[in-house]
């Protein structure tokens, strides 16, 4: 007998939108093997349904997404490079099958984003934050850098920005956020969220079909021009990095809630 995934994907469709809940808050809705394929089932069949117009991509939780679920491959017996390049594999086709998706994808945010969760925001056509989101690349502070989402997060994000952000590590704000191009829109308030939502789903809605799909070719041609070329290189430079001496000690570190060996912010100065 064949043991069933838990739903951790939820898919709603009313007056032509279509609604994706990840709901996996015990993980912070990692993208693990179930909820990969159950978001890109729910993705596919919005694609394919001739009454969905839209696509609201958001989540049950505080954390939106915090990346690939590393841990469940290695409970399976994986190693870290076998995990490492299963996690690859699934953020690009959930980051490709976002950016081909012939109707619009608005991401929905009222929690923190984290690694991978950029990929989803970065691959969304539109993309509207709440008060309690949060943002942090910290790849830099595990050994390792945010290589595979930087596909779809370069051509959205200010190249001063990225420089700052991929660098440190440092947590930004939603206001943040929207400044430097991550975002669309970012609201104070969970009211205003939904009213901005609602706004922009009200203006796709007077758009054809038609419309909307050649439209949004427009906006993610360039992107998906280079996107297997750029990511090859991303995942082979991922692999290597997750191989690495200092990966392992950046992992172990987090797992073991201390800092790296290469931590310098704990050191006091010397004369």
């Amino acid at each position: 007998m064949t043991e069933t995934s838990p739903e951790v994907v939820h898919a709603t469709t009313v007056n032509g939108i279509t609604t994706i809940t990840l709901d996996s808050p015990s993980n912070r809705n990692a993208l693990g093997e179930a909820l990969v394929g159950q978001l890109l089932s729910a993705l596919r069949a919005a694609g394919a349904a001739p009454d969905v117009r839209a696509v609201v991509l958001t989540h049950a939780g505080s954390t939106f997404c915090a990346g690939a679920d590393l841990g469940e491959a290695l409970r399976r017996g994986a190693s870290v490079e076998e995990a490492s390049a299963a996690g690859t594999e699934a953020m690009l086709q959930v980051m490709r099958t976002i950016l081909e998706l012939p109707k619009p994808v608005v991401a929905r945010i009222d929690g923190h984003v984290r690694a991978g969760g950029f990929g989803l925001i970065g691959a969304a056509d539109i993309v509207v934050a709440g008060p309690s989101s949060t943002f942090a690349l910290t790849e830099a502070r595990l050994g390792l850098a945010p290589a595979m989402i930087s596909v779809v997060l370069l051509p959205k994000m200010t190249a001063r920005s990225s420089g700052r952000y991929y660098l440190t590590g440092e947590t930004f704000d939603p206001a943040t956020a929207e400044q430097i191009g991550l975002l669309t829109r970012a609201c104070a308030t969970a009211d205003d969220l939904d009213t901005e939502v609602a706004a922009i789903l009200a203006g796709i809605g007077k758009a054809s079909p038609q419309g909307l799909a050649a439209s949004k070719r427009l906006t993610t041609a360039s992107i998906l021009r280079d996107f297997d070329r750029d990511a090859r290189l991303c995942a082979e430079e991922s692999a290597a990095l997750f191989g690495s001496d200092e990966a392992r000690e950046g992992m172990a570190a987090f797992l073991g809630k201390r800092p790296p060996a290469w931590d310098l912010s704990g050191r006091s100065e010397t004369a």
